[in-house]
């Protein structure tokens, strides 16, 4: 996909939120990676801010950038309007602190997109593609990412009552983010606006630009918007806080209860990820070759055991394999092909799995790691199946090129797959491995392993 950037330059005025200023922001075309920069054009040098991870400096009620004297507030509406819009480069230009609030949605800002035209560029654009989860935590608040192959938030919002509570699913693009996202305003607690204003926010804050809860009242100056308009807003702020990671991310994020702090939280650990693997990347580009091994059709691997069963029920499974409850990740083999390396095997999900307690007890999602863990296993009993050998132990030693592609959710059979890819003298082999469910792949991945064959036993 090619990157993106505005034909014409386009201003919009309003009162900005906290510090109650009146504020002109405009927005202006930039060359080809040039990224999204603010401009503040009321101090005399006219510097410049890019908006990333690295610069945020405070994230009460906002999310607030900063770089030497030069700082700029709120800016998440702003952010989420150009990349729910797909908008690569842009100068934004403002002549105050912060960029007018004006409904509290992000919606005026995407008409003031419109207006400046969106136009394509030559060069691509580049994303950066999760390859293992991310979780941070704080409390009963949580985010994971997870690989995704677009992008992806299912979002929870509930207050410490339980009497708003709000869950919305999406799979994001222009579309959608203009009719489903971009309308939903900003709220916040009656209870809080005192402490807020306390701190020295919201001076510019009115019903005309927030929707304010009291117990089970909403109080607005229009009916709302939607239903669920304000976990939709929350996944706006998410998406305008994830811009901060500096590249359009392709994933799938599942929040409960996100406010900027933790989304603050998530896109420095996607950016510490993002860096770490580019960093491989680069180390690879003047690595030696690797060492040459065996393929699966080479193995002097053997099936000694012939017995004819080509599937096995649990108690089967307790003989070969050392785990139990609550780590045994596979419930039934339902088929092995020792000729070809292959076994299929099945997990069925069930709530009362003990890690749902914690993950999550409002969303529950399988963790990714148990589902490599479920890979491994599988393969712990293709193993002893080829040696014959009931006394063998596969050691699980690292994975590589792994991605999860949904969520596994309670009532989902999980079913395993794995096949012998190549081995070095029957002691470290390579597998592959995937999960589906309904015939859809959620996970899969390329795993290596050493095992033992103790020595009073013929192999």
């Amino acid at each position: 996909m090619k990157q993106r950037t505005l034909l014409k330059e386009a201003s919009i005025r309003g009162k900005a939120l906290h510090t109650g200023k009146n504020v002109e922001l405009t927005l202006k075309p930039a060359p080809e990676n040039h990224g999204i920069v603010f401009c503040r054009t009321d101090l005399r040098s006219r510097p410049t801010l890019t908006p990333l991870i690295s610069h945020v400096t405070d994230l009460v009620r906002n999310t607030t950038i900063a770089s030497g004297h030069t700082k700029i507030h709120t800016i998440e509406h702003i952010l989420s309007a150009l990349s729910g819009c797909g908008i690569d480069n842009a100068l934004i230009e403002l002549n105050a602190a912060e960029p007018p609030i004006m409904d509290g949605s992000a919606r005026p800002f995407i008409e003031l997109i419109s207006q400046a035209e969106p136009t394509e560029q030559e060069a691509e654009r580049r994303y950066f593609e999760l390859q293992q989860p991310v979780f941070v935590k704080s409390g009963e608040r949580s985010i994971i990412a997870l690989p995704y192959d677009g992008f992806k938030i299912t979002c929870t919002s509930q207050d410490n009552r339980g009497i708003h509570t709000q869950h919305l699913a999406l799979d994001i693009d222009p579309d959608i983010y203009v009719s489903q996202i971009a309308p939903a305003r900003t709220f916040t607690f009656y209870e809080d606006i005192e402490d807020l204003l306390k701190l020295g926010k919201i001076k510019g804050g009115s019903l005309d630009s927030a929707v304010v809860l009291k117990g089970d009242k909403v109080i607005t100056k229009e009916p709302l918007r939607f239903e669920d308009e304000f976990v939709r807003h929350k996944i706006l702020d998410i998406i305008g806080d994830l811009t901060l990671l500096g590249l359009p991310l392709k994933a799938h994020i599942i929040a409960v209860c996100p406010g900027h702090e933790l989304n603050s939280e998530l896109t420095s650990a996607l950016r510490q990820q993002y860096e770490k693997e580019e960093s491989k990347v680069a180390a690879k580009s003047v690595e030696a070759p690797s060492t040459t091994v065996v393929s699966a059709e080479k193995t002097d691997f053997k099936p000694l055991n012939q017995d004819p069963l080509t599937s096995l029920d649990i108690q089967r499974i307790f003989k070969l394999l050392p785990h139990r409850y609550p780590f045994l990740m596979i419930d039934r083999v339902m088929s092995i092909d020792l000729e070809q390396g292959e076994l299929t095997a099945v997990k069925n999900v069930s709530i009362n799995e003990s890690y749902f307690q914690g993950h999550f007890p409002t969303q529950p999602v399988m963790p990714g790691v148990l589902q490599i863990e479920a890979m491994a296993q599988a393969f712990g009993v293709l193993i002893i199946s080829l040696l014959g050998n009931p006394g063998t132990i596969a050691y699980f030693m690292s994975c590589d090129k792994v991605k999860f592609r949904q969520a596994v959710t309670p009532g989902d059979q999980l079913e395993i797959r794995v096949k012998l890819i190549k081995n070095r003298g029957n002691k470290i082999a390579q597998a592959r491995g995937e999960c589906r469910v309904a015939g859809k792949i959620v996970s899969a991945g390329d795993l290596l392993f050493t095992f033992n064959t103790p020595s009073n036993l013929k192999s």
